[in-house]
C-alpha cells in the first residue's frame, strides 16, 4: 500500500482549474500513519476519518510535525464519543439526530477543537445508512442552530450502484430550501466527477488515492 501521488495531483489540478471552490479531502480511514505522512509530504492537509479513537491516535502524532492539518469526522458518531471527538476533529460532518446534537451542545465550549458541523443526509432513504431523512433536514437544522451549533454544510453518500446525478441534484435542491449558503460535501472515488457538476464544495477520495483499485 502506498499513497498515489500521481492521482492526487491529477484530481487536485482538475479542481484548481475547473472547480476552484471545491476542496479535495483525503479519506485516510484504516490507513497507517506512515502512509498518511506520504500524503502530507505531497501537500495534502485535509483528511477524513471514520472513527474517533483511530483518528486521535494517528493524528495526535502527525499534528506534531504538520501544524496545518484539517481533520473531519465523516463516519457515524456515538454519543459516548462526543467529548473525545470535539477535541480531535476540526469539523464533524455526521450530525444526524437530535440526541447527538443535544450531547454536543451539552459538552461544547470554545476550548474545543471542533468549530464547524455538517448535517449528514440519507439522500437515498436507505435503512442501512446513517443520516437524516431528507424531509426532516430542515427541522434538524433549525434544532442545531437553536442549540448554538455552527452548521456550515450538508453531507451525503448516494446509494451504491445507482446513478448519482439524481441524488446530487436533490442535495442542491435541499440546500437551497434550507440555506443557500450551506456547503455541500458529496462525491467519492466512484462518483466525484458527477458531484463536481453539482456544485460540491468537498469531495472525499479514499481508495483511488491508495492504489486500492
Amino acid at each position: 500500500m502506498n499513497f498515489n501521488q500521481k492521482t492526487y495531483k491529477e484530481i487536485n489540478n482538475l479542481i484548481i482549474k475547473q472547480h476552484p471552490l471545491t476542496k479535495l479531502m483525503v479519506v485516510s480511514k484504516n490507513r497507517p500513519e506512515s502512509i498518511i505522512r506520504q500524503a502530507l509530504n505531497e501537500g495534502a492537509l485535509l483528511f477524513g476519518e471514520n472513527k474517533v479513537q483511530e483518528a486521535d491516535k494517528k493524528f495526535d502524532e502527525l499534528r506534531k510535525d504538520f501544524h496545518n492539518i484539517e481533520l473531519h469526522l465523516i463516519g457515524p458518531l456515538q454519543t459516548n464519543k462526543v467529548k473525545q471527538a470535539l477535541k480531535v476533529f476540526d469539523v464533524i460532518q455526521s450530525l444526524d439526530r437530535e440526541k447527538l446534537i443535544k450531547e454536543i451542545s451539552k459538552n461544547y465550549s470554545e476550548l474545543m477543537r471542533t468549530k464547524k458541523f455538517y448535517l449528514q443526509i440519507n439522500i437515498g432513504k436507505e435503512n442501512q445508512k446513517s443520516g437524516i431523512h431528507p424531509d426532516q433536514t430542515k427541522s434538524l437544522y433549525d434544532y442545531a442552530i437553536e442549540k448554538g451549533l455552527n452548521i456550515i454544510g450538508l453531507m451525503c453518500i448516494p446509494p451504491n450502484g445507482k446513478e448519482p446525478d439524481v441524488y446530487f441534484h436533490k442535495m442542491l435542491e435541499l440546500r437551497d430550501l434550507i440555506n443557500s449558503n450551506l456547503l455541500l460535501s458529496m462525491g467519492m472515488s466512484g462518483d466525484y466527477l458527477s458531484a463536481l457538476k453539482y456544485q460540491t464544495n468537498g469531495i472525499r477520495i479514499g481508495s483511488l488515492l491508495f492504489n486500492d483499485e
